[in-house]
């Protein structure tokens, strides 16, 4: 039993780093085979603001690409990025607030982020789970059809119009909620209460467009999972010897829908994090993903695979863990 687990172990982990590297490399090619040059770009928009010479903006042009590597061929430029990525943990500057690093952007932006997701994802989860245990349970009452029809529409509107029409009825018309931004410009930041209210008044659309969408769909699938479950004999069983309600759903039921839950989350993850970018572009949320958006838009090369780099890691180490708790859920993978 020890020896299955071992291997189970070794095996995930291998491929944790396997598929970080593909990606991460898949990544880096994509991103430099994009026509267009962020160095050229840079030293024309210096031109139109300064009015560089055009001696002096060819020399600027080869000093920039000798100290992003972008005066190497492709493969270069990828063995450049790697060793710098690898030995150093160092993304480069930023091509656009040059000198300054792409990390510490990065790292400016994160914690909004991380904050924000972090609670979107416990909250819809374990809403969704416990809804959809109730529905499934109440499968044949009015009111869990009703709520399992409203869930199923919001379920398949996407997050980022979801959110235009959140703003839209309560920024825009109805004014109770701010249409951006993370705090109130005038207000005092510190660990204070009105900051950290302020703080929850300005991140409560945010949070709603992705958690509303989210919870509705984890019900759905739990629901799906409860009915399936109680067709089973132990369940029948539990029922025929007078178990309460709460003890068949709590031994039987939600132990029994976590695995398959688990495994649903972790697939998920990525695709909550690519529509929560876009939720943070639309409520100029000052996170990681208007960071990335913006640096799409100025072809900033070294903050996108920054960007990249971090969220591949916390996806894969999210799902990594995930599957580090199988075991512990599910019994048989221990052997």
């Amino acid at each position: 039993m020890k020896n299955r687990l071992i291997r189970y172990l070794l095996r995930r982990f291998f491929l944790y780093i396997l598929i970080f590297f593909i990606s991460l490399s898949a990544f880096f090619f994509f991103l430099n085979l994009v026509p267009g040059d962020p160095v050229t770009r840079y030293v024309q928009e210096l031109e139109a603001r300064y009015g560089l010479t055009t001696p002096v903006s060819e020399e600027v042009i080869k000093e920039y690409k000798e100290a992003f590597g972008l005066d190497k061929d492709l493969f270069g430029r990828y063995i450049f990025y790697m060793k710098r990525l690898i030995f150093n943990f160092d993304f480069g500057p930023s091509f656009v607030a040059f000198p300054k690093p792409a990390f510490e952007l990065i790292m400016d932006a994160f914690p909004w982020s991380i904050g924000l997701l972090g609670v979107t994802i416990i909250v819809s989860w374990v809403l969704g789970i416990l809804l959809g245990t109730l529905l499934g349970w109440k499968r044949e009452s009015k009111g869990a059809s009703f709520v399992l029809v409203s869930g199923f529409i919001i379920s398949q509107v996407p997050t980022y119009l979801l959110a235009l029409i959140l703003v839209m009825i309560f920024s825009f018309t109805l004014g109770i909620f701010p249409m951006g931004g993370a705090y109130s410009p005038l207000i005092e930041r510190g660990f204070n209460l009105r900051y950290i209210l302020d703080l929850i008044y300005h991140a409560f659309l945010p949070a709603m467009s992705l958690i509303l969408v989210y919870t509705f769909g984890t019900m759905i699938s739990q629901r799906a999972l409860v009915i399936n479950i109680l067709g089973e004999d132990y369940i029948k069983l539990a029922e025929a010897k007078g178990l309460e309600d709460n003890r068949i759903i709590k031994r039987y039921i939600l132990r029994n829908t976590l695995l398959p839950q688990a495994t649903g989350l972790a697939m998920s993850l990525g695709f909550i994090v690519n529509g929560f970018f876009l939720i943070e572009w639309i409520f100029n949320y000052p996170g990681v993903g208007r960071l990335f958006m913006t640096a799409i838009r100025e072809m900033d090369y070294n903050v996108l695979m920054g960007i990249t780099v971090n969220t591949m890691f916390w996806v894969l180490t999210a799902n990594f863990i995930i599957e580090l708790l199988y075991p512990l859920i599910d019994p048989r993978i221990r052997g």
